[in-house]
């Protein structure tokens, strides 16, 4: 697995060998994940997670991740950051998450 934080969030960078691998045990077991250093373009087989594509399974759900299915864990959380100084993602990106910039000054929040 990438490396652990004490809180259990678990952080990969994009060049991880075992990403998607890690990322579907992740999934499969309900836990955190942080993608760090992401840039302007995301690989494709992270489609699925950010668009929550859920397959309803009896009881249960799972996703498809790569040429797999996963079974879903309702606890699992996905994070992603970046190091660019002010990202522009493609619209169909900004839709399918959440945008927070933690480099917001004391001034830019009056303003």
């Amino acid at each position: 697995m990438g490396k652990t934080i004490p809180e259990g969030l678990e952080a990969f960078k994009l060049s991880h060998p075992s990403l998607v691998r890690d990322l579907e045990i992740a999934i499969q077991f309900g836990k955190w994940v942080l993608l760090e250093n992401i840039g302007q373009e995301l690989d494709p087989s992270l489609e699925p997670i950010l668009q929550m594509q859920l397959i309803k399974t009896g009881n249960s759900y799972s996703i498809k991740v790569g040429d797999k299915s996963v079974p879903y864990n309702a606890n699992f959380k996905f994070f992603m950051t970046t190091t660019l100084p002010n990202p522009h993602y493609a619209p169909e990106l900004s839709v399918k998450v959440t945008l927070l910039n933690f480099a917001i000054t004391p001034a830019g929040l009056e303003e």
